[in-house]
């Protein structure tokens, strides 16, 4: 791997939940994940519902509070190091953790395709606010949060089942990922679509494919490596080497 990473030109690193379970935050999917536990909040029913509203709000603080106790693992720190260095183009995630941000992936090569769960914006206009802003406003009037600039609904800035994708983000990464030629998939089951059509236009547009997944992968057939070993224990070994 780190040969081809000598010798590609553009590489692309796509991230899923499996990043992250090594820092101590459940995935959604597998297992006991956390869609296995609850149901998600439809967005027409954030939109339509206050008690729905709540819900979600109420899940999006016990999600920001485990989010800001988890430290970015081997993993990410040494996808950011080699984003810093030039090495990696740009990196895409489906996570909402913010770990790849801590961990040093410079902004503009970092493509949070579903969003960041570390504020909220405003649905009809777009304005920023913070999560505590949200969890003060619900503390101190029992009511959903509303925005500051022009009282409209405010959600956590995170896709949610029933949301359009980002149209803008997402039309980067399939920009990326056709002109990658290096494309590696790291902790990502691939089963939610758009975004696991990425590797498959990479693959199709010539790169290189890198499938590491704790689990198998209906792409791993198409994939030129296929690893299967914890990633930030395979990327703690990375780190010690000169790449």
């Amino acid at each position: 791997m780190i040969n081809a990473f000598r010798s590609a030109r553009r590489v692309v690193v796509f991230t899923g939940a499996g990043i992250s379970t090594e820092s101590g935050i459940p995935d959604f999917r597998s297992a006991g994940g956390i869609w296995t536990r609850m149901e998600p909040i439809l967005y027409d029913a954030f939109l339509t519902s206050e008690d729905a509203r709540l819900t979600d709000w109420e899940r999006r603080f016990d999600m920001a509070e485990r989010f800001a106790a988890a430290e970015p693992n081997a993993a990410h720190r040494v996808v950011a190091a080699l984003a810093r260095s030039g090495l990696v183009t740009t990196v895409i995630t489906q996570n909402i953790d913010g770990l790849h941000t801590r961990a040093g992936v410079p902004r503009e090569k970092l493509i949070e395709i579903h969003g960041a769960g570390d504020h909220a914006t405003c649905l009809e206009c777009g304005t920023r606010h913070e999560i505590e802003y949200a969890k003060e406003t619900i503390e101190r009037t029992g009511a959903s949060p509303r925005c500051t600039a022009c009282g409209g609904l405010i959600k956590a800035a995170i896709i949610s089942f029933g949301q359009p994708m980002p149209e803008a983000e997402l039309q980067r990464a399939m920009e990326e990922s056709i002109e990658a030629d290096l494309f590696l998939a790291l902790g990502t089951s691939l089963v939610v679509y758009p975004a696991a059509a990425l590797p498959q236009v990479a693959r199709e547009a010539g790169a290189m494919l890198v499938i590491a997944s704790r689990a198998p992968t209906e792409q791993d057939k198409d994939a030129d490596l296929v690893v299967r070993t914890p990633l930030a224990a395979t990327f703690a070994i990375i780190e010690q080497v000169k790449i």
